[in-house]
């Protein structure tokens, strides 16, 4: 019997199985990259749309694709399996090798063995001559912009390979690419980012870094590109375990390093050392513009490409986008392997509502008190985590992927004297902005697990610092009368949250709601007020948790209702205020021009939508 042949070795037997399936719509009326196929997209994804294959682009002969991997159904079919069951059955090998004994390892590994056996690199030519641009011209591409205040087009899905100088180790990440002109770009290499760090080790060797830029690749090497994996482990080779098969690369046609044999498209050039220029502004998956800054530069020296490729693009901004699933996935696989350290985690989840980095629920074991401070400490200050802003630990019988459960747990076990810890003035995702300093800001880690006496305190906490010692917040709190000043709208969610949406700023009014003389006014038992902007649907989890979390600094808009200083120690009491308020100074939302969306509406029939 024949052995069932496993994964995809191109984007285009992908987008075959896709269609076959069920899972992709062809538009065969002209679009515009200019906003166009980015309002189409994101509108026919909410929606719960297919696969997208542009057929005529203007501007450009090569068709374009879009919500490849927007669904869980396209995911599952990429990976041939579901990606929950991939982790867990990941997370029992590795276990079941320690102490290493061959019948539970075998028993543990025998269904991951095919994509065990694949996790390899294979050096192969490719199938058909790669053709190559007479001039290498990015202007023949059909290269998006996806929102109206973006700095200009950028490549959305590229997949950028880069080898250390010194040890010759391989990255493979994704770093929006900024067109400068034919053949020149951006190299948005953000913080924490692998091959950012190999352009660090060039430039401090005042010497090129070669880049390889593959755009349009199988699902697998897809997903392994956004992969958080540990620093030095290779991308490629994930690849090889994701798909059951290896992965094939290929020796550049005009640099020395290897890129992916079956890529659609590879840009090939070098990163010259010291060389910056502005890159963005650019709509990303927070919900904002990332300012413009500048950024290193990637000279193309050449072009690639199939006989008859498709080139591959995406969009991000307000969630839900198409990385929620990317994003997703990725930490069902790998989410796991956080036990190996810390066998106290029961599950890790980052939400995609706040732009993954923002919102981290942590469900833990305790074995002693505060064990869940500790792992939380140590969880976000490790690789990916470490741009985590906001961590939340809940006890392990509490669905930590759920936020009413989370809030549910704060509104048990949270007590922000013994249970909130601030950390500022420390490294953020560049993405974020809320400090008003790129790549610095502040996290905060709420502990709402249920306490655990710990014996050697009998069972008791510190005594609490006496009042004398604490500051009243509330220079409004005189004011009762005008509680509602500028408030629109407000909810409560579980008891616990109050979120209220007001026109402008909100520090004032964070300040008056959660002010001593004020808080028997607020619906009982609320331990945590939120100030949001207009434009935050407060009947939407999903858009409350994006307008809260994409929009404070812990350090500089999260106050409290009494706060003192014992020696070097602050404490606090009382309800928790957070102004999320957009704030002047901040990047705008990222929102599509009237204009477009009319365009879209005016044309949704021609594209074969009903």
């Amino acid at each position: 019997m024949a052995t069932k042949e496993r994964g995809f070795n191109t984007l285009s037997q992908f987008l075959t199985r896709l269609e076959r399936e069920g899972e992709m719509h062809r538009i065969t009326a002209e679009v515009d990259p200019h906003l166009e196929a980015a309002e189409i997209a994101v509108r026919s994804m909410r929606e719960g749309g297919k696969a997208l294959l542009f057929e005529r682009v203007k501007g450009s002969q090569y068709p374009l694709v879009m919500n490849v991997l927007a669904s869980d159904r396209r995911i599952e079919i990429a990976l041939d399996g579901d990606p929950a069951t991939i982790g867990h059955q990941l997370l029992n090998v590795v276990e079941q090798a320690m102490p290493p004994k061959p019948r539970r390892i075998w028993n543990a590994a025998r269904p991951l063995i095919p994509r065990l056996m694949s996790a390899r690199v294979r050096r192969t030519n490719p199938l058909e001559p790669r053709r190559a641009f007479d001039q290498p011209d990015l202007g023949e591409l059909p290269i998006l912009q996806t929102w109206p205040e973006d700095g200009g087009k950028f490549i959305t899905l590229p997949q950028v390979f880069t080898y250390d100088p010194i040890t010759g180790k391989r990255n493979l990440g994704m770093y929006r690419v900024h067109i400068f002109g034919p053949n020149e770009t951006g190299m948005h290499w953000q913080i924490q980012k692998g091959g950012g760090f190999h352009y660090y080790q060039a430039e401090m060797m005042n010497r090129p870094l070669e880049v390889a830029v593959a755009i349009g690749t199988d699902p697998a090497l897809l997903l392994a590109t956004i992969a958080p994996l540990p620093e030095g482990i290779d991308e490629v080779m994930f690849a090889g375990f994701l798909r059951g098969r290896p992965t094939e690369m290929t020796r550049g046609k005009s640099i020395s390093i290897d890129v992916p044999t079956n890529a659609e498209f590879i840009l090939e050039g070098i990163v010259p050392p010291h060389d910056r220029r502005v890159e963005g502004p650019f709509g990303d998956h927070f919900g904002h513009y990332s300012n413009a800054a500048p950024f290193p530069v990637f000279h193309v020296r050449a072009i690639t490409h199939l006989s008859k490729p498709v080139f591959a693009a995406t969009v991000v901004g307000k969630p839900p986008m198409e990385d929620k699933w990317l994003g997703d996935v990725n930490q069902l696989i790998l989410g796991p392997l956080a036990k190996l350290m810390h066998p106290e985690v029961r599950d890790i989840w980052a939400f995609y509502e706040s732009g993954f980095h923002n919102l981290l629920g942590i469900a833990t074991k305790q074995r002693y008190g505060k064990e869940a401070m500790k792992t939380a400490l140590s969880l976000v200050s490790d690789s990916q985590l470490s741009l985590t802003k906001c961590a939340v630990t809940v006890s392990e019988k509490v669905n930590n992927r759920d936020f009413r459960a989370i809030l549910r747990a704060i509104r048990d076990n949270f007590d922000p004297h013994y249970d909130w810890l601030l950390i500022p003035n420390v490294a953020m995702d560049t993405l974020d902005f809320t400090s008003y300093t790129m790549n610095l800001g502040s996290k905060m880690i709420l502990d709402a697990t249920v306490k655990m006496p710990d014996s050697a305190s009998g069972g008791k906490y510190p005594p609490r610092a006496p009042s004398a010692y604490f500051q009243r917040t509330g220079r409004l709190a005189d004011d009762p009368k005008n509680m509602d000043l500028r408030i629109r709208e407000s909810k409560v969610f579980e008891d616990v949250l109050l979120v209220v949406k007001v026109e402008k700023e909100g520090r004032d009014v964070v300040e008056k709601l959660v002010a001593d003389a004020n808080i028997e006014r607020l619906p009982k038992g609320v331990k945590i007020v939120a100030v949001v902007s207009e434009d935050v649907d407060l009947m939407s989890d999903m858009e409350v948790i994006w307008g809260i979390f994409t929009r404070f600094d812990a350090a500089r808009d999260v106050i409290f209702t009494r706060s003192a200083l014992i020696g070097s120690s602050p404490v606090y009491e009382g309800v928790m205020g957070i102004d999320a308020t957009w704030k002047v100074g901040y990047p705008n939302p990222c929102v599509m021009s009237e204009e477009i969306v009319k365009r879209v509406d005016a044309r949704w029939g021609e594209f074969g939508f009903r």
